[in-house]
Formats: structure tokens, C-alpha cells, sequence
């Protein structure tokens, strides 16, 4: 089939949809970039979509395993969201990371596709993953340059001050909810100059909380998600390693209300 428009979207469990759970989808989850592209095919006729992200994935494996089938689909638009996962591991080199994401990016945008990159989230509000915070800063700007080189468009997810509400995350506490997906895609159409936004789902009410509440909550947590997360860093393995790429050829999406 020919799509007179190409969204191809790359990444890692941001993009994949991580936290927007539909056990109908392939990987059971669905995410802003489904939406997005939902709501694109809406109003253009011969869309099409692919999704190459996988959870788990750290730049060098994006840029291996999503740039030639990327550029094999012939897109007219390419997001990209990758690195953060780096920044979780205990050393990094950032400068280096980012020269090879520039020369992925200068390839894509080659290719006459509209190109769209994240800055990463600002978690200075998270006891656990706050410490990369200096890190994160340091990637935000080179991914800025690198934006600002190739003609890319940029959404800075750093400044989105609605994600420090704890309703827009999951209950990993490490990916977006289904809110927190349906607003990214509303901040990426805006990013592309889309006039149109994906209502918000009611946000649930927030409930009254002792400490000792908290402290049962966190030790919940600890057991259920930062325990499996430390233990496979430890080992070396990674949630997405048995998982393929939910969308890897192009199709008609659903649309937006599905």
C-alpha cells in the first residue's frame, strides 16, 4: 500500500507507550505516538505509521536496530527519543553518545523528513531518579544544538511542568500514564503546529495520605518495580530483549476516539 505521508516514530519505552496499558495492541500497551498518529490520519488522506521502539533500549541499540528500517520506510516524519536510558547507567559518556545521535539525526533529516527530538524530563522532584538530574541538563543542551544543526523540531519535555503531578506517571513511577501519554501527543502536535488536542481523561482524585500510607507505598514500590529494574541492570538484561517493534511496517492507524 502507498501513504502519500510517513510517520515513523523511534525510541525506547517512551515512545514504545510504556504506562498506556491496551491489552488489544501489540506489547498491550498503545502511547502518544499511536495517538499522535491517530489523530494525523484524521485529517490526511494515505497516512501511514510504523513504530520501531522497544523498551529498554540505549542509544547505541536505537541508532543500530532503528535507523536503516527507518530510513527504509521513506519517512515524511520521523520522531526520535532516545539517550535517557544511558543517563540511568553508572557512567556514561554523554559528548560521545550525542555525536553519534547528531550524525543519525543529520542522516534523517537528509532525507527531506520532518524530524522531531525530546530534551529529557527534569526529575529534580524524584527521590530515586533525581541524581541524573546534572546529566540530563548536560544531554539537554547538546540535544538542542543538535536540533538547532539539522533543522529538527524540538519538544522540551525538561520544561513541562504538568509531569511534576504524580497522575500523569504510572504506577512504576518511571513511564507515563495514559494522561501523561494523551498530553506528550498534545505536545507534539503543537510542536508541529497541529491546531487540533486529544481531550485529557479525567485525572483521578487524589486521596488523603498519612506517612505511614507513604511509607507503605514506597515499600510496595521498591518491591514491585526499583528491585526488578536494579536487578536487571545488575545482570545485564533489559524488559525489551524478547520484544520486537510494536508497528515495524507502515499501516493505516486508528483513529484518535479509538
Amino acid at each position: 500500500m502507498e501513504f502519500a505521508a510517513r510517520y515513523v516514530a523511534l525510541g525506547d519505552s517512551f515512545t514504545e507507550g510504556v504506562g498506556d496499558v491496551d491489552p488489544a495492541l501489540p506489547n498491550r500497551v498503545r502511547g502518544w505516538a499511536d495517538r499522535l498518529a491517530g489523530q494525523l490520519a484524521a485529517t490526511r488522506d494515505g497516512f501511514g505509521y510504523a513504530n520501531l521502539a522497544v523498551r529498554g533500549k540505549k542509544m547505541r541499540q536505537i541508532l543500530a536496530e532503528q535507523i536503516e528500517p527507518a530510513l527504509a520506510l521513506e519517512p515524511t516524519l520521523v520522531t526520535v527519543y532516545a539517550g535517557v536510558n544511558d543517563l540511568l547507567r553508572p557512567r556514561v559518556d554523554i559528548d560521545a553518545m550525542v555525536a553519534a545521535y547528531d550524525d543519525a539525526v543529520a542522516r534523517l533529516a537528509a532525507t527531506g523528513a520532518t524530524v522531531l527530538l525530546f530534551t529529557g524530563f527534569d526529575a529534580s522532584a524524584s527521590k530515586v531518579f533525581r541524581g541524573v538530574r546534572g546529566r540530563t541538563a548536560v544531554y539537554n543542551e547538546l540535544v538542542r544544538e543538535v536540533a538547532d544543526r539539522h533543522g529538527a523540531q524540538l519538544v522540551d519535555y525538561w520544561r513541562f511542568d504538568e509531569y511534576n503531578d504524580w497522575r500523569m506517571w504510572d504506577v512504576d513511577r518511571m513511564h507515563m500514564s495514559t494522561p501523561g501519554h494523551v498530553n506528550m501527543a498534545n505536545r507534539v502536535l503543537e510542536a508541529l503546529g497541529e491546531e487540533a488536542r486529544l481531550p485529557l481523561p479525567p485525572l483521578p482524585a487524589a486521596p488523603a495520605r498519612t506517612r505511614l500510607d507513604g511509607w507503605r507505598d514506597n515499600a510496595r514500590w521498591a518491591r514491585s518495580y526499583a528491585g526488578p529494574w536494579v536487578g536487571r541492570r545488575l545482570r545485564g538484561v533489559s524488559s525489551g530483549d524478547n520484544l520486537a517493534p510494536r508497528w515495524p511496517d507502515l499501516h493505516a492507524p486508528a483513529g484518535p476516539g479509538h
